[in-house]
């Protein structure tokens, strides 16, 4: 699998998507907002959060680019929005790509099953790059 790279949006992230599908003449095959997603019982999704983008996906020119809209109250920094994913069929890979790249680094989201994913984590390694890491089927 590739390394991919995935955009963060500051509320803007469906306007973004529809742009550059039109720029690269491609489809966008997913947008998935945050009020589509399975609600956790003890936490009521913000009003404000329903309609924001929580993943978008393009397929440009042969490249997967992933999209996302911050949640709100987290923090966006304009030119610092880009992550890197790794997305494997292989578990194992998984686990020791993330046991590896959170050495020195900080554990944002520890691995863990997900509704989207049997294995997902983020973290910001010691060089302070953003990783994704995920399971895919």
């Amino acid at each position: 699998m590739a390394v991919e790279v995935y955009l963060n949006f500051n509320g803007n992230c469906r306007q973004a998507v529809e742009f550059y599908a039109e720029v690269f003449n491609t489809e966008v095959s997913q947008i998935m907002t945050f009020g589509e997603a399975p609600q956790h019982p003890d936490y009521e999704l913000p009003e404000e959060a329903k309609d924001l983008v929580m993943h978008a996906r393009l397929e440009i020119d042969g490249s997967r680019v992933m999209f996302s809209d911050t949640f709100p109250g987290s923090p966006f920094i304009e030119g610092n929005n880009v992550s890197l994913a790794f997305v494997s069929k292989d578990v194992e890979l998984i686990k020791n790509v993330f046991d590896k790249l959170k050495q020195g680094g900080t554990v944002k989201m520890d691995l863990q099953e997900t509704f989207w994913s049997k294995s997902y984590g983020s973290l910001k390694d010691q060089f302070g790059i953003e990783w994704q890491i995920s399971h895919e089927a």
